[in-house]
């Protein structure tokens, strides 16, 4: 069993929650709404935990929009120290047809992360509601420290997720644009209903 800390309350906080307890985790959420991960908390089986504050997991996963994660992890500050933080956004436009950021998110918040935490890009390839459904699906995650990704991984692992390395973090960009792929092929034709794989030949 695996404490993992979420920093968030909405939809993608209920869907990695819920899977994680599901799985015979322990989750700690984290959001200025109070009331609101409390209300999650009380549904899915989780605890809450103080806003600002040193999470408890040793996995700290960031699940509010691209337009607060730079926010939120700043606010931790040192709280973050020696933490893994896995960055699952993704900076799309207002269209949600391009990105917003020449380097990528996950870059954006290792700039203001404590130097001794380790940032993962994961879980941006994936609709919240196709990850609800609790299905085996692939997860690919980029990140710059082998042992982090490795904890990462296993975690996911256990989420019935099969986990691909893609690389260091300059690879989160790849993983945004990828998320880009989703969009436009789920609006497209394919329809909001699937997930990227990897097929091992």
């Amino acid at each position: 069993m695996t404490t993992i800390s979420i920093i968030g309350s909405g939809n993608m906080a209920n869907v990695i929650g819920t899977r994680a307890v599901k799985h015979g985790h322990s989750v700690e959420l984290l959001s200025r709404n109070t009331a609101k991960a409390q209300a999650l908390a009380d549904e899915i089986g989780a605890t809450v935990g103080t806003f600002g504050e040193r999470p408890a997991g040793d996995i700290v996963i960031v699940a509010v929009l691209y337009d607060g994660v730079v926010d939120a992890v700043t606010t931790y500050g040192e709280a973050l120290a020696g933490k893994i933080l896995v960055d699952i956004s993704n900076p799309f436009n207002a269209d949600a047809d391009g990105l917003v950021t020449p380097s990528s998110a996950a870059q954006e918040i290792a700039d203001v992360a404590p130097d001794s935490a380790h940032v993962v890009k994961a879980l941006n390839t994936i609709f919240g509601h196709v990850l609800a459904k609790g299905t085996p699906l692939d997860a690919f995650i980029a990140g710059d420290s082998a042992e982090a990704k490795a904890t990462l991984a296993a975690f996911l692992d256990s989420l019935e997720l099969r986990t691909f390395d893609t690389g260091g973090l300059g690879a989160a960009s790849i993983l945004e644009s990828a998320a880009l792929l989703l969009m436009g092929l789920a609006r497209n034709g394919a329809g909001f209903d699937l997930a990227l794989g990897a097929q091992v030949l």
